[in-house]
């Protein structure tokens, strides 16, 4: 059996010890329109860090991290309701897949077959169509540090060949760690790149802009788009470049010499990666006033940077008008379309394979910052 390469599961990483306090509670989070039940589970590991995750979609729906007094607040976007999932949600705290990102044009070839995909995202297919996996109902199993999640999707879910198994595990340790691990196998060949599309805001959860966050990301290089988000095929450096967090920088600092419009990043980083599929330090990011780090770990070859765009205020929850730049992404994956460019490392899942990512984020704070 070949191991597929691109991510291969750091299973110390996510270990806990014997002394973790992390507790599991399971409650009723709603109905769906044809009666299904929707779970959540509570994840406590005793230390402030408390997750929240809903078999809707596989959701991260709530993340409380302490700041640098200890008081637990939320560092993410959602909403309270399950409804609000069904029909506002831009991908709030969400498994995305089969493919996330985008496939131009919807379509791909293997062994000389061209499927088609729906195009939800103008001429282009995004994070897994229609009904990608963000609006499926999962099956869960609590676990004595998290929660499993599985799902199988159907030859010919959304176009994609194949039946695809897939399983997302949400773990948290006693080292303040969220880890997320992720496996999958399939009959057919079929494109694969999972990743969570978490929104987050370190300093109160999307009461105010992400513009003033510290981000470093450990990439030289990026992938340009086109005008739709589309790779060029081409790898840059970000020397010189807006594109640049190679040392600590506010997102904010050059976010206006970003050309786009909505303005702002929506861009997927190369990470210097020592080999393929090692975990490896993504990204780090500080909040000046809470004194909170999150620092990302990953196996996926690069890490896109989204900073919230499309918010425009007219999603109120949590009593908070979510506006642009109220939040950012950092959606650990394959680079976009690389079904399609053969110059990027592979997303081709085959029988016999077994898809294999994790990812990690780390929480810490930082001291009382000098006046």
């Amino acid at each position: 059996m070949r191991i597929f390469w691109h991510a291969i599961l750091i299973v110390a990483a996510t270990t806990i010890s014997a002394e973790a306090k992390v507790s599991v509670e399971k409650s009723a989070f709603g109905k769906l329109p044809d009666g299904r039940q929707v779970d959540q589970y509570t994840i406590a590991n005793g230390r402030g860090l408390t997750a929240k995750v809903i078999t809707y979609g596989a959701i991260l729906r709530s993340l409380t991290v302490p700041d640098r007094a200890g008081t637990p607040d939320e560092v993410t976007l959602g909403f309270d309701s399950l409804d609000r999932y069904l029909t506002a949600s831009p991908y709030f705290g969400a498994t995305c897949g089969r493919v996330a990102n985008r496939i131009a044009k919807g379509r791909f070839t293997i062994d000389g077959v061209e499927y088609r995909l729906a195009t939800n995202n103008g001429p282009n297919h995004l994070h897994g169509g229609l009904k990608g996996f963000d609006k499926a109902l999962w099956t869960a199993e609590p676990l004595a540090d998290g929660v499993k999640l599985t799902h199988v999707s159907p030859d010919g879910d959304e176009g994609y060949p194949g039946k695809l198994a897939v399983t997302v595990v949400y773990r948290l340790t006693d080292d303040d760690e969220l880890a997320i691990d992720y496996t999958a196998t399939t009959d057919k060949a079929t494109p694969i790149n999972l990743t969570n599309h978490t929104y987050w805001n370190l300093a109160d959860g999307g009461q105010s802009d992400v513009l003033g966050h510290l981000l470093m990301l450990n990439a030289d290089r990026y992938v340009p788009v086109d005008a739709g988000l589309i790779p060029t095929g081409d790898l840059k450096s970000v020397s010189g470049t807006p594109m640049d967090f190679t040392k600590p920088t506010s997102i904010g600092a050059r976010i206006k010499q970003v050309p786009g419009e909505p303005p702002g990043y929506d861009h997927c980083y190369v990470l210097n990666q020592p080999a393929p599929g090692k975990l490896t330090l993504a990204a780090r990011i500080s909040e000046p006033k809470s004194g909170r780090v999150m620092e990302i770990h990953t196996t996926e070859p690069a890490i896109q940077l989204y900073t919230g765009n499309f918010l425009d205020g007219t999603i109120e929850s949590r009593g908070a008008a979510y506006r642009q730049h109220d939040a950012f992404c950092l959606e650990a994956e394959h680079y976009p379309d690389a079904i399609n460019q053969p110059r990027f490392p592979t997303t081709l899942l085959k029988p016999g394979e077994t898809y294999r990512q994790t990812t990690i984020h780390k929480f810490s704070h930082q001291g009382v910052v000098a006046q």
